[in-house]
């Protein structure tokens, strides 16, 4: 039996396992099973609570899609990991340090019980993102159905591709995020966002996500879309309010070389056990 907590970060929700306190070696299999919504758990993603693997580490955080794919990045997992580690008593710290796929987060508690992630700093070469094109550029084109499709590229720690649209409700977010997101343009597949800008400092945001299709939210997505937004010179460099079907995240983006932080909420569903 494997002790799991359901939790979710505006919508977008996880299992999350203690790999610490119980021996845990989960198959691809187990893992499309406990995120299945229909026979398992139910979850956009599962995470795994692991030992640190560096020194400067309090713990490592692992990211498993639904589809059993493994992940470097997730900002709303981040922010339930974060949560997890407080409510199990596994740290009191304000800051805590996890080792990723993608290197490392600084995640920080703050009033009102939310929760700032340090995302890292975005990567914008062609071969860190990854995209298959030899010369980086602000806005990419691709033909999609013989349309011709505008979007911005960068890496979160995962891939991001974000489509700028006047309307994010008549958004062709299925059928594009299906065609685009395993495109042969991505080696790693990637991230597909629509973004609708409605000030200098406010986002609408509807995301889908490699190996889960659109999601409630996507904090590594809301990320990518202001740095998008604010390198094609639409947005402002702080407090952009990302708004998202599950709810809003605030993102700060000081410019090139300098990191991304995120601020949100976390919260538990409920604890339970599974046998696999």
């Amino acid at each position: 039996m494997i002790k799991f907590t359901k939790m979710h970060g505006l919508g977008n929700d996880f299992v999350v396992i203690d790999a610490i306190n119980q021996q845990i070696a989960l198959t691809t299999e187990q893992i499309r099973y406990i995120a299945d919504r229909n026979f398992g758990v139910g979850c956009d993603q599962l995470l795994l609570v692991e030992k640190a693997v560096t020194k400067t580490a309090d713990f490592k955080y692992r990211i498993f899609n639904a589809d059993g794919s493994e992940v470097g990045q997730c900002g709303n997992g981040a922010r339930c990991f974060a949560r997890f580690v407080r409510d199990k008593k596994l740290s009191d710290k304000d800051d805590i340090i996890v080792d990723t796929h993608s290197g490392q987060l600084i995640l920080s508690f703050a009033q009102d019980d939310l929760i700032t992630v340090n995302m890292g700093i975005p990567r914008h070469s062609p071969a860190d993102i990854p995209i298959n094109m030899e010369q980086e550029l602000r806005r990419y084109s691709l033909q999609v159905n013989h349309d011709t499709i505008s979007f911005g590229a960068v890496s979160m720690g995962n891939p991001h591709a974000v489509i700028q649209v006047d309307d994010i409700q008549s958004a062709q977010v299925s059928e594009l995020g299906m065609m685009l997101e395993s495109h042969s343009i991505f080696p790693e597949r990637a991230n597909i966002g629509f973004m609708q800008v409605i000030n200098r400092q406010h986002i609408k945001l509807r995301v889908y996500e490699r190996g889960a299709a659109e999601t409630l939210a996507c904090g590594s997505g809301a990320c990518a879309a202001v740095v998008i937004g604010i390198e094609q010179q639409l947005l402002d460099q702080q407090d952009i309010k990302v708004e998202l079907l599950g709810g809003n995240l605030t993102i700060n983006w000081p410019g090139r070389g300098h990191a991304v932080t995120m601020q949100g909420l976390a919260a538990s569903v409920f604890e339970g056990h599974i046998k696999l």
